[in-house]
């Protein structure tokens, strides 16, 4: 049996499988960590957060409004959120990581098959499988990140916990109103597990362009800075892992960000209209109307910011702990 199809054998294998998933679990752990302060800010910003709009649009106005948070909650308002973050990047990171050496074992067996659009298509389709069993941890994530205390109002004086935001979602649409109710206040009052997917559908779109680029890049630039002739091939150092996965960030950020705005505007759509589904038309049309083209790239400078040392961590993290785990 040649060396080729022991290695494909032993990457399709559950002890594999389950040593690169803990491997990227840890690393999303640790890379989200890292830049939990600046994704509390981009959610603000991207939800159009009305308490925080003033601060959108330059790197002094993501500044401030880190001020402005720290201000209010310390550096718990800074982590505010994070506690769902942590409890969905795990099983997130650990089944996209997972799945994308899996994916990629199969569609691509030999080295001959290596494409690009390959690589594309395992990252996609990872990217795809790991938001199908986290999303519901993802909108409670929002929903906590998005509360804000700045504002006078009683409901804003709170800090929301996991099973708060859980239990307002869960009870959004529920209070007795004389006005009529529409066809998906009726669903959601029978399948109310369902308040959990608001913006499902522009996440799944969305992760096909941020997860396909990302690790098609990191991909291609490993294959190209070292190519993988045979099991004696040099592997990159942990520097050049978190270069590539740097630029993947980036990559994967500038392709993704526009769904990633519409996303969040959805996620939050309960808050403003509980009894049903924001529409992506409505959705991108109010976008447009609060800002135009620009209003798609609201936070993108921050997103940059964040995303750019998150993706790095998290590559380098999951090379990292495989080579300990014996992967």
């Amino acid at each position: 049996m040649s060396s080729t199809v022991s290695h494909q054998r032993d990457k399709r294998s559950l002890d594999y499988a389950i040593r690169s998933g803990i491997a990227g679990g840890l690393a999303g752990c640790i890379a989200k960590t890292a830049v939990a302060p600046l994704d509390r800010v981009k959610i603000l910003f991207q939800a159009s957060n009305p308490d925080f709009q003033k601060y959108a649009g330059t790197w002094s106005g993501a500044y401030r409004a880190g001020l402005a948070i720290y201000r209010d909650g310390g550096a718990r308002g800074l982590l505010q959120g994070h506690s769902a973050t942590l409890l969905r990047i795990f099983p997130y990171a650990a089944i996209k990581f997972m799945t994308y050496d899996q994916w990629r074992a199969v569609l691509i067996p030999t080295m001959a098959q290596e494409t690009n659009s390959r690589r594309f298509a395992a990252g996609a389709l990872a990217g795809m499988t790991s938001v199908i069993f986290t999303y519901p941890l993802e909108l409670v994530r929002v929903r906590m990140a998005f509360h804000s205390r700045l504002s006078g109002n009683s409901a804003g004086r709170t800090r929301p916990s996991f099973l708060r935001a859980m239990c307002v979602i869960y009870n959004e649409g529920s209070t007795p109103s004389s006005a009529p109710r529409t066809t998906t206040a009726k669903i959601f009052e029978r399948f109310p597990i369902l308040k959990f997917y608001r913006g499902f559908t522009v996440t799944m779109v969305g992760m096909v362009p941020y997860a396909g680029t990302a690790f098609l890049t990191w991909d291609f630039l490993r294959a190209h800075f070292f190519p993988v002739i045979d099991d004696n091939s040099k592997r990159p150092h942990p520097v050049a892992n978190l270069a590539f996965g740097a630029v993947s960030g980036a990559v994967s950020q500038t392709a993704s960000y526009p769904f990633e705005i519409v996303r969040r505007r959805m996620q939050v759509g309960g808050l403003t209209r509980p009894d049903r589904w924001l529409r992506w038309g409505e959705t991108v049309r109010a976008v447009y109307a609060s800002g135009g083209w620009r209003g798609f790239y609201v936070g993108l400078g921050i997103g940059y910011l964040k995303i750019i040392p998150m993706t790095a961590i998290s590559f380098a993290v999951w090379q990292g702990g495989k080579s300990l785990l014996g992967v």
